[in-house]
């Protein structure tokens, strides 16, 4: 059923791979069912919100996600300055306004 609604993609090999999870998500939307579509601001791939939120990793580095740089357009190579605030840590773009202080 899946492939014969058309949910494929072609692997890098040349081998093809059923998208099962957006078949699904496709039917329960057909029925009626919501499966976490919101405004469409802030949407990272396949739908899910973007939570804005994110964890000191083990080796004490803070990541920020493709998603949250995609969303403001941010090219590798930019540089920010660490701005501290009592409860807060800010990136402002090195040569940028910083409009909060």
């Amino acid at each position: 059923m899946v492939r014969a609604a058309g949910y494929l993609s072609t692997k890098k090999d040349g081998s093809e791979c059923l998208n099962f999870t957006a078949f699904y998500e496709a039917l329960l939307e057909a029925k009626g069912v919501g499966v976490g579509h919101g405004s469409g601001n802030g949407k990272g791939k396949a739908g899910r919100s973007l939570g804005f939120t994110t964890k000191i990793q083990f080796n004490g580095n803070l990541m920020v996600g493709k998603a949250y740089t995609a969303l403001l357009d941010l090219k590798p190579g930019d540089a920010f300055e660490i701005k501290l605030g009592k409860k807060q840590i800010r990136l402002v773009p090195v040569g940028g306004a910083d409009d909060e202080e």
